[in-house]
């Protein structure tokens, strides 16, 4: 990832005495780590988690929830987040966990849309729901205080029912058919691998490699699917990055090109005017 945006291990959650994890769970009773999460971050570690009583402002990529009681936050390590704001009698349950630890037993968390890049992170269930959830998590909770031999296959196996007791409350709220056309899982895996590689590999060209089929077929995929040019998912990608980068005013136009891989300053401005039709100055200052 890019120095300029800081990715945070899990460990990074827990007390410095503490072993590192994969998994950690913040709950009232639980020390918040100290970490400067009003400013944008990645992590390397998923999050669900549920307020219970308080406000709370977060964002997520450049979207802005606003989170009450019930809010239900769903987090991958692909986005950018930052809290801006908590306020003083805010409560949650959270659950934190790597990829490698959920995923021993062969469950595939690409598998799930609440985690894909575009996804909406903060929704709201029905109230029964939200109990349920809410129980499920408390029992993670004292499932991760008490010792036990089998303590992490336990955690893995609550987190497995909780991921799928969010699944269809989630697909309940979108519109996303249940079943995807080939055109539509090319798609889907041509975004994943944007995700990836946007700031190193701007070319189709790499993209079409990667999925074994030819450029011209990646390109009148992507379109026929989603209805935006491959080309376009890829600027979109850079730009939120840029875009992010410029709301610290501690970064010179010049670094972000540098760390956003651009030859140099002036074909940055050009991409960021061409997609924008704003320079990077200008943007910043409208900030």
């Amino acid at each position: 990832m890019h120095p300029t945006i800081p990715v945070y291990p899990l460990a990074a959650l827990a007390e410095p005495t503490e072993k590192p994890a994969a998994v950690f769970f913040l709950g009232p009773n639980s020390t918040a780590p100290h970490l400067p999460i009003d400013q944008p971050y990645r992590s390397e570690y998923y999050k669900i988690g549920i307020v219970l009583r308080g406000s709370a402002r977060l964002q997520v990529n450049l979207d802005t929830y606003a989170l009450g009681p019930g809010a239900l936050m769903v987090l991958s390590p692909y986005v950018i987040k930052q809290w801006p704001y908590f306020s003083d009698d805010f409560d949650g349950l959270s659950i934190f966990f790597t990829r490698e630890f959920v995923s021993t037993g062969g469950l595939n968390l690409d598998a799930f849309a609440f985690f894909e890049r575009a996804a909406r992170h903060v929704f709201a269930p029905p109230p029964a729901e939200v109990a349920s959830i809410t129980a499920l998590l408390r029992t993670i909770e004292q499932k991760y205080a008490a010792p036990h031999a089998y303590r992490a296959e336990i955690l893995r196996s609550l987190i497995h029912i909780l991921l799928h007791e969010i699944a269809p409350t989630y697909s309940a709220l979108q519109t996303v058919p249940t079943t995807l056309t080939r055109s539509q899982l090319i798609a889907a895996d041509f975004k994943k691998l944007v995700n990836t590689y946007y700031a190193t590999e701007r070319g189709l060209t790499f993209y079409a490699d990667k999925l074994c089929i030819s450029p011209k077929h990646l390109a009148e995929t992507v379109k026929a699917a989603t209805g935006k040019r491959a080309v376009a998912w890829l600027a979109e990608a850079v730009l939120l990055e840029a875009r992010v980068l410029l709301q610290n005013p501690a970064l010179a136009i010049g670094q972000i090109a540098d760390t956003l891989h651009f030859a140099d300053q002036s074909a940055f401005g050009r991409f960021f005017r061409n997609n924008t039709g704003v320079s990077p100055a200008g943007y910043r200052q409208r900030l």
